[in-house]
């Protein structure tokens, strides 16, 4: 993947860099994948990502336990199912 590694091979930032930058001329917006450190991360804020996700962000876990932690931290505000 081009993205674990744009904090240290130029040649891999400017890949993702480009392909930023033809998917935002296309008036998509970008998610960048294997994101395991902050300084992936900051590279990209800097490049202009829209998305990233990766271990560096959060470990997969049961969607549950996702929800729970985004609704503590007020991220996500959870509605009743229907009938209940």
């Amino acid at each position: 993947s081009f993205v674990k590694t744009i904090d240290a091979d130029q040649v891999d930032r400017a890949m993702v860099a480009s392909i930023n930058s033809i998917g935002h001329l296309m008036g998509l917006r970008t998610v960048a994948e294997c994101v395991e450190n902050p300084d992936v991360l900051a590279a990209l804020a800097t490049i202009g990502v829209d998305l990233a996700q990766g271990f560096g962000l959060a470990r997969p876990m049961p969607l549950e336990t996702c929800l729970q932690e985004l609704t503590a931290r007020g991220v996500v505000h959870r509605e009743q199912p229907r009938g209940a």
